[in-house]
């Protein structure tokens, strides 16, 4: 008895195994951004330009069992190297002491994935809204799946806590951050 019980757990991790693949983020194919109101009237967006990543993906399942990503803090890229500066500076992002952003996947349930975030030495239990776009086969043979990652965080939350009161009332800088998260995966090999 003991034998068959073995021989069917083998068999079915094996299988398991056949369906699932590791995925690295095709950095030329993602994107990882964000916007934040601007003087209580507008939005500035952003993005990060350097970011790395990898997530498991069941092909029979279509499903996500672990995604791991960083970003570089240094690469953020607001189309303004003014204000690029000051938020990678001691005052904001605080790039020098704290580089990297970090998130690790804890679970996916139906359009929610949850996870945590680690930011600007913080870290926090998010739950984002989670889109699986599917799997193809590029024309040249790769396996590919696209994921998308959105929602908000608040900014306080990490101990960015900048701001400029503006004469007319109300912040330079608002807290809720929106971010907006791209990914193309292929399958490593």
């Amino acid at each position: 008895m003991k034998k068959i019980i073995t021989t069917l757990l083998v068999t079915t991790l094996g299988s398991i195994a056949l369906f699932a693949g590791t995925y690295n983020v095709d950095t030329s194919h993602s994107h990882v951004g964000f916007k934040v109101k601007h003087m209580m009237i507008s939005n500035v967006l952003g993005k990060f330009d350097t970011f790395d990543g990898s997530f498991i993906y069941d092909e029979k399942t279509k499903t996500i069992t672990q995604l791991n990503g960083v970003i570089n803090v240094n690469s953020i890229n607001t189309a303004n190297k003014k204000r690029d500066a000051h938020l990678k500076s001691a005052e904001l992002f605080d790039a020098k002491q704290y580089p990297k952003i970090t998130f690790t996947l804890s679970k996916i349930d139906g359009d929610d994935a949850y996870g945590q975030l680690t930011m600007h030495g913080v870290t926090k239990d998010v739950k984002l809204d989670f889109e699986n776009n599917g799997m193809i086969k590029d024309p040249w043979g790769n396996t590919r799946v696209g994921l998308e990652l959105t929602g908000k965080l608040s900014r306080k939350d990490y101990g960015i806590t900048w701001n400029t009161i503006l004469e007319a009332g109300g912040v330079a800088v608002g807290d809720t951050i929106k971010l907006d998260i791209q990914i193309e995966g292929i399958l490593a090999k």
